[in-house]
């Protein structure tokens, strides 16, 4: 059999002419969208799934994080973050946590306070429908079901975006590109250079498959946790004493669940799946299969050994594979762990993350390098714009966890709430893309972050100290 076929050439239909199209409706893609059409760009949003949020809803890591300081009143992520987590809270379908009063563990992190405890849970499918209704509001166009597959460029500018859906390949005009695919496809599909995975062996760290559970005894699990000397941490006492028993098959050893919105309703953000690749469609497939499987055996060792989890059921598995490494873009500018550590700002920052040290070794799912190294964990990552920018393509910018950052930067900065900070300086700096017009890169710093700040978002250590705390 031959291994390549040849395909003839083929008339593809024009869509439409957009300001900019945004390829991905994750955290970076929707607040990308949503910021470029409020400043009156006709934006296009194109998104693989049935519904907006990502990761977030299709793949029901319900649990924004990294936008929230430990003290759970301080926003490290305004603007569009912030915007869309008082929303949730006004619909009833987002959390804001506080530590318990008591300083007792919290059952949304399992700790008495710190990152976990400072996220936002929320009801996947209520966020998906609040999503649609923000990204109507602000006017941009969104096509569900629908994949880039290809572009079409002139020299280094991306002239079309070459579509995918039931209708068939469609073409969509474009004067900017945002990639907010998280796996850095369109810099991918444009010839830009990027890396994949680590640096010695390209493997990467482990996938989920999430699941939800419901009818779980919140109150018997917290009085339990609270009485145990683990500080709540991952019951590893349990879990070592299953494994000698052998009753406990996984190669992770730590039990990671949170309760979102509703008190009986919990993510289980458990299984650690090594040697799996995001960017290859036959080992995402193999994946869901093995995601799916240890689900069900985990529920079946949860309800037999867990406290709470006696009559637990199976709410959701996913239908989007938790992916949390792919592809970074190579740009003229790399964030470092040495810059992180040094507590270095930048002129062109544009966002921050609260989160910290979380990249999982590829072949020991449960260990964490930079903790076994002793990195200290710092209180705030920043985020140059300039880690956006991919070399070969002018007119392309990639907010997400596809950014050009050393490996282990990743950890703070591949959550969602970064990614919306990231997506909202992308959407942002479009504007000027598309009026001056100019390449990403010769965006003015100065005046995206202006625009940045006047739109409420934080760009500087001094934003977050200037804040009005918000508890509720």
């Amino acid at each position: 059999m031959n291994k390549t076929i040849h395909q003839p050439v083929r008339e593809i239909p024009v869509l439409g002419a957009y300001d900019v199209v945004v390829c991905g409706g994750g955290p970076a893609g929707c607040a990308a969208a949503i910021a470029a059409a409020r400043q009156g760009l006709q934006a296009l949003l194109v998104e693989g799934q049935g519904q907006l949020g990502g990761m977030g809803t299709s793949g029901l890591v319900s649990h924004w994080l990294g936008g929230r300081a430990n003290n759970c009143r301080d926003w490290v992520v305004g603007g569009i973050f912030k915007e869309l987590s008082l929303a949730g809270v006004e619909r009833g379908v987002a959390l804001l946590p506080q530590p318990e009063p008591d300083g007792g563990v919290c059952p949304h992190g399992w700790k008495p306070r710190g990152q976990l405890v400072a996220g936002v849970p929320f009801d996947a499918f209520g966020m998906a429908a609040l999503l649609d209704d923000v990204v109507a509001a602000a006017g941009a166009e969104v096509l569900f079901c629908t994949r880039a597959v290809d572009v079409v460029k002139d020299g280094d500018t991306i002239t079309h975006v070459i579509l995918h859906n039931k209708s068939g390949f469609q073409a969509a005009a474009a004067k900017a590109v945002i990639d907010a695919t998280g796996d850095a496809d369109v810099a991918a599909l444009s010839g830009c250079p990027t890396l994949l995975g680590r640096e010695e062996d390209r493997l990467m760290t482990p996938v989920t498959l999430q699941m939800h559970m419901d009818h779980v005894d919140a109150a018997a699990l917290k009085a339990y946790v609270n009485a145990r000397s683990q500080n709540g941490y991952r019951w590893l006492d349990e879990i070592q004493a299953l494994m000698k028993q052998g009753e406990w098959p996984f190669s992770y050893d730590r039990l990671i669940s949170v309760q979102l919105t509703e008190e009986d309703t919990f993510m289980v953000n458990t299984s650690r799946l090594t040697g799996f690749d995001g960017t290859d469609g036959a080992s995402i497939s193999r994946a869901m299969v093995q995601g799916r499987r240890e689900s069900l055996q985990l529920l079946a060792i949860l309800r037999k050994h867990f406290v709470g989890f006696e009559h637990a059921r199976i709410k959701a598995i996913a239908p989007l594979l938790g992916v949390r490494e792919t592809r970074r873009i190579v740009g003229d500018f790399q964030l470092t762990v040495a810059d992180v550590l040094a507590g270095r700002d930048f002129a062109d920052t544009i966002g921050y993350s609260a989160y910290g040290w979380d990249l999982p070794d590829p072949k020991r799912p449960s260990h964490q390098p930079m903790h076994e190294k002793k990195v200290k964990t710092p209180a705030l990552t920043p985020i140059p714009y300039r880690v956006l920018l991919p070399r070969g393509c002018a007119n392309l910018i990639c907010p997400g966890r596809a950014v050009h950052v050393e490996r282990d930067v990743l950890g703070p900065l591949r959550v969602m709430a970064p990614c919306m900070a990231m997506g909202e300086a992308a959407g942002v700096a479009a504007a000027q893309v598309v009026r001056s017009p100019a390449a990403f890169a010769g965006v003015d710093f100065a005046a995206l972050r202006a625009e940045l700040r006047r739109r409420g978002a934080v760009v500087s250590q001094q934003d977050i100290n200037n804040q009005d705390s918000v508890t509720s």
